[in-house]
């Protein structure tokens, strides 16, 4: 649409002297409004729906169909002039209604339902990178059955969260 698109989301900038500026602006508008907040109705959808609304947003699958062939991975949104696409960037994020999650797009594909980080509460972490597997009480001069079990637990709770590894 233009020859010297925006590098991240590849949106159209007006040329000195050009005619119809408003179109490219409003082309630049429309895929804001798709990556802005982005949130869509499903992702991982290869077929069009048959009857969009205005506004609604899909990722689309990859084995596009009809108006999307073509457009695997991208963004999808539905407008008043069609259905609009945008080539996602990495770290972007998508909030997917249908799965009541998120999904990320990284190294040209997207992953829903993972986070990926640290979590800080007043800024102490508590939430990291798992750590390696930590081996239950065995032995001992003295066994206390009571603390082996309590100890036992807390190891697999660990574990069934994900905290440290399963060896």
């Amino acid at each position: 649409m233009t020859v010297s698109p925006t590098p991240r989301l590849a949106l159209p900038l007006l040329e000195p002297g050009q005619a119809q500026k408003e179109m490219f602006h409003n082309e630049a508008l429309a895929l804001l409004d798709i990556a802005t907040q982005a949130a869509v109705v499903a992702a991982m959808v290869n077929v069009p729906p048959t009857a969009p609304t205005i506004g609604q947003c899909w990722i689309i699958g990859g084995a596009p169909q009809g108006a999307w062939a073509g457009q695997g991975g991208k963004l999808t949104g539905w407008t008043e002039g069609g259905w609009r696409f945008l080539t996602p960037q990495d770290g972007m994020r998508v909030w997917v209604g249908a799965d009541q999650a998120l999904a990320l797009y990284s190294g040209g594909e997207w992953y829903q339902g993972r986070t990926y980080g640290r979590l800080f509460i007043e800024g102490r972490q508590v939430v990291g990178p798992r750590q390696p597997n930590v081996a239950e009480p065995t032995g001992g001069t003295t066994v206390d059955a009571e603390a082996r079990r309590a100890i036992s637990a807390v190891v697999q709770m660990l574990r069934q969260h994900g905290l440290i590894g399963v060896d």
